[in-house]
């Protein structure tokens, strides 16, 4: 164990360690190497991260020791001490996973400080303002991170004193007003905790340590690492660097710049600065900042200096960079530098520069992008006639693009609870923290009073794709904070307002909302993937509505048509119903024939949206019950029409019900117990088939019949005999020669582990991951959710097994029943249809198996069509 390295200097490190440093440490060792002005100190790796949480959340001895080491290296790199009153070694203690994960873990700056150290301090800077500033900030951040005391109570301390003073800024109060707060703050920190504030650097340190490795496991953390798929053992390093002050004066400052526009991509340095101030200050969104080039008017000389390292930066990593910056006194000094987080169009857009400009390939172009983020650009905009009528009642910054319109909500709690049920909401806050995130998550939109473009609510809300409107000063909060009023109006909860991320206009009325447009660069990108990919992409659709949608998204054929969404729409539920409660045969086939027409015109609607590319039609699947009403009134008027006593359809109703309808008559066995259902179905899907082609002889159409919910081979045969004889009789009657396939849906367990006899009879396979994950687990999706967040706190599971495919339990099953089947059958075709067919962890998986397509919803087609061309290169 003691020989194993866990602390590395800045200097030891460079970019490739990213998996042992982070993503912060691994960038301050490559500015580091190329000779650019960064605040020295080390990074305590991932490894001592995971090795905290193995020795039960302590420190070792040997890391211990480690750590101090490279303490008194840095005290000898620097000149200065730790805890030394006449020469003070300050650090700043930081996070930093492999993943960016803005905002989500924790900051300690200033640390060090003392009551002795700060009089020194005071002395020595000549600045004793400046001093107790750093002091408090110290304090306050110590017992909110490492103690867990919480902002608010501070908050509030700094709120009672400046308007005792008579003063609205920070920086309005003055030395004595700031030692005053100090102390404030050590007696609510003992009040709380019950003890007094530490005041050895050697033990704050440690504090602030545990605290970083500590906040990898915090709530916000979970829910951030869960919605992108960063696994927990990763862990994250923790970066201990010497502070430079941007507090120091008016010739002092801090900033956080971006290489390129990161809401529209465009070219040039985009950013914001607080002089003055330290680096919370700006992301925290308490003051307003200035933008970048009122820098070059303040101090020309590190206004070019910055420029400089922004344009090397920028072409070493090949890709936007979004910097930290600070100035003392006069002097630049970069805190970070890492790929910035980008609206979806930016993505796009910076993407194709950089293949213009020479910087990067088209195959680096395509892995470069998020898939997920192009939800963002197929996001609605406003209808242009409804927003020419509308006014704005104030306009803040357009922190993240998109239009969103709903009903007024305050707190996140309220927020999540109420976008859950359905409601779309806009979350209405003074700023957002961390804690906020899953609010932010179901919100349509979000609006803060304070903030820039860099903030938390800005950063959080553009790699959502989450609409988001900031720093709009002039929103004002009723003392209750359950209403605001903007633009001489008032609104509560429940009030609708309307949001544009692209402007920063926000209007006190519902506005509708129009898809998005996929621009230029969006094409360019998309078709650069479909060169790399190898699966094809197709879509989930029951509709030619939906199917029309998918093709203009680029979805190569249909995986997935539920025959049964077709017959809830009024025309036809009474056939259905009809057929049902029928007693013998040939009532059955009389109320069949009734729906045969309807089914045949939506296929042919299918098949025409389709234009010649493959469609499987999925025979019917719920259990019948689902048909039937459960309205009095509605069993009375059926009872009339079905010409039954109303106490006889009830019986039958009664009789028809299920204790567990997931595994009840449903699926083959529907078709096992009445063939002519089959029968209907098969007919309308060739004669459908056979009218497209004759109409259309240039496409080829080739319907696929998938039987759903086999488990036995010999079940598969007696249905699927019932579909040849059908479609052979159909296809001689119309005198044509055309080509149907039939397969079956791999959804239980056990059709996988017998995939190999299925195969023997089945032309193709798709995997029904969203029952064969509720087969294998032994749950229901929809009672999963009342439980689930019990497992994600335990740490049981991670991820939503529904949201993203369990590659261990569910993922061997595809894989066997993918192998089994191909060796029986060469030309097996397999895709997958479950809602796993748009995730893109889950994409990749489906390409290391071997699938031949994956399917998915018509929205999210562009995203696996990108995200099955990064698995391809993976895979390579």
């Amino acid at each position: 164990m003691s020989d194993h390295k866990f602390v590395y200097e800045f200097s030891e490190g460079d970019a490739s360690m990213r998996n042992l440093l982070g993503g912060k440490g691994a960038n301050l060792a490559e500015m580091t190497g190329l000779g650019m002005p960064v605040p020295q100190g080390f990074t305590i790796s991932t490894e001592a991260c995971t090795q905290y949480y193995a020795d039960g959340e302590t420190i070792n001895d040997g890391i211990r020791a480690e750590i101090l080491s490279y303490i008194t290296k840095l005290e000898a790199i620097t000149g200065k001490k730790f805890g030394d009153p006449a020469n003070p070694l300050l650090v700043s203690v930081r996070s930093g996973s492999r993943a960016s994960m803005p905002g989500m873990m924790d900051t300690i700056l200033n640390l060090g400080m003392n009551d002795t150290v700060v009089e020194a301090f005071a002395a020595k800077t000549n600045n004793p303002r400046f001093a107790y500033d750093s002091y408090r900030r110290f304090i306050q951040m110590y017992s909110d991170v490492v103690m867990e005391v919480g902002k608010a109570y501070f908050e509030k301390l700094i709120d009672e004193l400046k308007e005792a003073r008579g003063v609205t800024l920070d920086t309005e109060l003055t030395a004595d007003d700031l030692k005053e707060l100090a102390t404030a703050f050590k007696a609510e920190y003992k009040a709380k905790i019950g003890s007094d504030f530490p005041s050895d650097p050697v033990e704050q340190l440690f504090g602030a340590i545990k605290a970083v490795f500590r906040s990898w496991d915090n709530p916000r953390a979970i829910y951030y690492r869960r919605m992108n798929d960063i696994p927990s053992d990763w862990g994250t390093a923790v970066n201990v660097q010497s502070m430079v002050f941007g507090n120091m004066g008016d010739t002092s400052g801090t900033g956080v710049a971006f290489s390129r526009n990161p809401a529209t991509g465009d070219k040039g340095l985009y950013g914001e600065f607080l002089m003055n101030a330290q680096g919370e200050d700006v992301v925290a969104g308490i003051r307003t900042p200035q933008t970048i080039d009122q820098l070059k008017e303040q101090n020309p000389a590190v206004y070019d200096q910055f420029v400089a390292i922004v344009n090397k930066l920028e072409s070493h990593y090949h890709d936007m960079q979004d910097m930290e910056f600070t100035i003392e006194e006069g002097k630049l000094f970069m805190l970070q530098t890492r790929n910035g987080k980008r609206t979806a169009a930016a993505a796009f857009k910076i993407a194709c520069d950089l293949v213009d400009e020479g910087q990067i390939s088209q195959e680096q172009a395509v892995r470069m992008i998020d898939p997920k983020q192009i939800d963002a650009l197929l996001h609605p905009q406003f209808n242009v006639a409804d927003l020419k009528a509308a006014t704005p009642i104030g306009k803040g910054l357009p922190a993240s693009p998109g239009a969103a319109t709903g009903k007024v909500s305050f707190t996140a709690e309220d927020a999540a609870a109420r976008g859950k049920a359905g409601e779309p909401v806009i979350l209405v806050r003074l700023e957002t923290t961390p804690e906020d995130i899953e609010g932010m998550h179901y919100a349509q939109g979000i609006l803060t009073a304070r903030g820039g473009m860099t903030s938390h609510a800005a950063v959080v809300a553009r790699g959502m794709g989450t609409c988001c409107v900031s720093g709009l000063g002039e929103v004002s909060f009723s003392a209750d904070g359950k209403t605001f009023s903007l633009g001489g109006k008032s609104f509560g909860e429940g009030d609708w307002i309307s949001l544009d991320g692209s402007t920063g206009a926000v209007y006190g009325e519902q506005i509708a909302t129009v898809p998005a447009d996929v621009s230029g660069y969006f094409g360019r990108v998309i078709e650069w993937a479909d060169a790399f990919r190898t699966m094809k992409v197709r879509t989930n659709a029951d509709t030619p509505a939906d199917a029309k949608q998918a093709r203009a998204f680029g979805a190569e054929g249909i995986g997935l048509c539920r025959t049964e969404h077709m017959f809830f729409e009024t025309d036809r539920i009474a056939a259905i119903r009809e057929m049902i409660v029928s007693k013998t045969v040939e009532q059955r086939e009389a109320a069949l024939a009734k729906l045969l027409p309807m089914q045949r015109g939506d296929f042919e609607g299918i098949y025409e949206a389709m234009e010649g590319f493959p469609v499987t039609i999925r025979l019917l699947d719920p259990p019948l019950h689902e048909f039937l009403p459960t309205d009095e009134d509605d069993i009375v008027a059926l009872a009339a029409e079905m010409k039954l006593e109303v106490n006889e359809l009830k019986e039958i109703i009664a009789s028809l019900h299920e204790f567990n309808p997931m595994m009840g008559h449903r699926g083959c066995r529907l078709d096992v117990t009445y063939p002519e259902i089959g029968a209907m179905q098969t007919r309308a899907i060739i004669e459908a088939a056979v009218n497209v082609q004759k109409r259309h002889p240039e496409w080829k159409v080739v319907p696929e019949i998938m039987i759903p919910l086999v488990g036995e081979v010999k079940e598969f045969v007696y249905v699927k005999n019932v579909v040849t004889a059908t479609a052979d009789a159909v296809i001689a009657e119309a005198g044509v020669a055309l080509e149907y396939k039939v397969g079956t849906m791999i959804e239980i367990p056990r059709a996988a582990l017998t995939a190999d006899e299925i195969a023997k009879e089945a032309q193709f396979f798709s995997f029904g991951t969203n029952d064969l994950t509720q087969m294998t687990f032994g749950f229901s999706r929809d009672d999963a959710g009342k439980f689930l967040d019990a497992y994600y706190e335990k740490k049981i599971y991670e991820n939503d097994p529904f949201a993203r495919l369990d590659q261990n339990g569910v993922g061997k099953l595809v894989k066997m029943s993918a192998q089994l089947g191909r060796s029986v059958r060469s030309d097996l075709k397999l895709g997958i249809c479950g809602e796993h067919g748009g995730d893109p962890s889950s994409i990749e998986f489906c390409q290391s198996v071997g699938l031949d397509y994956v399917s998915c919803s018509p929205f999210r087609v562009p995203v696996a069509r990108l995200a099955a061309a990064q698995s391809a290169l993976n895979n390579k």
